[in-house]
């Protein structure tokens, strides 16, 4: 089943399903358990557990205590498929309630165990099971960013007209697919002080990453992805031929789709290439620590100056091209841009955004620019940014008009340190859980009971990272 199909998908309040305010009352025992039994639990981690209970005992705040115990372990509890292959940890993650693996969902939804691996060797190894896995995955098919575990399987998509492959769920060519491996395969690396994870394989696939990025500059010629899609929703197809509307081949790298799956409009996708930076930013510093002097055709060797060669233009095309002035904001980052002059100004809630970049790339945006492009996000002046009687926040073309997503609200906690902004936002959460204990992937901005996805596995563990970095700096805000 794929995404778009539970878009409509929207759970209204019913006696038995919901909870009035008077259930949830300052008491531990006042909250249902919804998290799932222990014996069907996917797997367990001693050290993932020891911080449910501190966090549970410490914060004053009880419903969103359990809301964290239910959201925190939800990737491990309900989405990891972990087993040996080939001497290999080998870990399959499906994004929740569809059963395919995104390479940036399923990035995401580990990383905030990564500071829990030093006391959990367990958890450390299913970990270095999802880069094995997402490593075979853009060996298959630089181009896809879904894939099943079996790799025989044949797609619902087979009709797409794009190369599809056995194995390929999707084939949406998304720059943020390959990026979000580069930075849990560094923030691993940077957590456990283990580089056996990049062998022959890893190294192989990155040179794959840069080859796709330069191919999608597109420099030369339009490459070799194009994508179409016979279907009634617009943003799920590539015009002109599946290659998109035409970009002047500044150096900046073309993305046909966001990390919303929905199709960009101008291909120069500005928070995706930003993030394109980062990663080869940090493919340089991994390489770096294994150059080899003596050899100039050593792999790790000539990956490390091709990722070279191509980060210094790319930085400076974002300054000179992904930079624009708003016309009441001044000097912002722009959604999207073409080359030829036109931009898109708006946010979409789906991370890589541009409100996601403090968090994702702090090291590489500009501080001033970003912070001005936060105000605008925030503001009527992004058309998907929704304010109701439920709560406020972005969303995007993905889940339709007024359709918040509480990825942008958890975001914007992640990127604030002003305590009133973080404590909106934590109150704002917990408000429109809907009484599921969960969050999920939108929800109307007048009825928090209006949402969809009831499983998404990488808005829960995101929530958990949210909650237990309030936890650790700003105590006092869960009280």
């Amino acid at each position: 089943m794929n995404r778009k199909d539970f878009i409509h998908q929207s759970t209204l309040a019913t006696a038995g399903m919901f909870f009035s305010k008077n259930l949830f009352a300052n008491t531990e025992n006042s909250f249902p358990v919804v998290r799932i039994e222990e014996v069907k639990r996917k797997f367990h981690s001693k050290a993932v557990e020891r911080v449910i209970t501190e966090v549970k005992s410490k914060i004053g705040n009880k419903e969103i205590a359990w809301m964290f115990e239910n959201c925190f372990p939800n990737t491990l509890d309900t989405t990891v498929d972990f087993e040996m292959i080939d001497g290999k940890p080998d870990t399959y993650v499906i994004t929740g309630d569809i059963d395919a693996m995104w390479l940036r969902d399923s990035s995401a939804q580990v990383w905030p165990y990564l500071p829990l691996c030093k006391e959990d060797k367990d958890l450390q190894q299913l970990i270095k099971g999802v880069i094995n896995r997402q490593v075979k995955c853009i060996l298959l098919d630089p181009y896809a960013n879904a894939f099943y575990k079996d790799t025989t399987k044949i797609s619902e998509w087979k009709s797409d007209l794009t190369e599809m492959k056995p194995g390929i769920h999707e084939r949406k060519w998304e720059i943020d697919s390959l990026c979000y491996p580069i930075r849990l395969s560094y923030g691993y690396w940077k957590e456990t002080g283990d580089a056996s994870v990049f062998d022959e394989q890893w190294v192989n696939a990155m040179h794959l990453i840069i080859k796709t990025f330069k191919e999608q500059q597109r420099l030369d010629s339009k490459g070799p992805y194009h994508f179409q899609r016979t279907t009634a929703w617009a943003t799920d197809g590539v015009p002109l031929g599946g290659y998109g509307y035409p970009a002047k081949p500044t150096g900046l790298i073309c993305s046909m789709f966001r990390p919303s799956d929905d199709a960009t409009i101008f291909p120069h996708l500005i928070p995706s290439n930003i993030f394109a930076v980062n990663a080869l930013e940090q493919i340089i510093e991994i390489t770096k620590s294994k150059y080899n002097f003596k050899n100039d055709k050593d792999s790790y060797t000539t990956l490390y100056h091709q990722a070279l060669k191509l980060l210094e233009p790319l930085k400076h095309l974002i300054k000179q091209e992904g930079i624009i002035d708003h016309r009441a904001f001044g000097k912002i980052y722009a959604f999207e841009v073409n080359g030829f002059g036109s931009f898109l100004i708006m946010d979409d809630a789906n991370v890589p955004s541009l409100l996601s970049m403090k968090y994702l790339c702090n090291n590489v945006i500009n501080e001033e620019v970003y912070a001005t492009t936060r105000k605008m996000i925030l503001s009527d002046e992004n058309p998907f940014y929704f304010s109701g009687k439920a709560g406020k926040g972005v969303g995007g073309p993905h889940c339709g008009m007024d359709m918040i997503w509480p990825m942008s609200i958890i975001m914007r906690g992640l990127t604030s340190n002003d305590d009133k902004e973080i404590k909106q936002c934590l109150e704002m959460l917990q408000r429109t859980h809907a009484g599921t204990g969960f969050m999920h992937e939108s929800f109307h901005k007048d009825d928090a009971t209006n949402y969809t996805r009831k499983w998404f596995a990488w808005a829960n563990t995101l929530f958990g990272e949210f909650v237990w970095k309030v936890y650790r700096e700003k105590p006092y805000l869960l009280n």
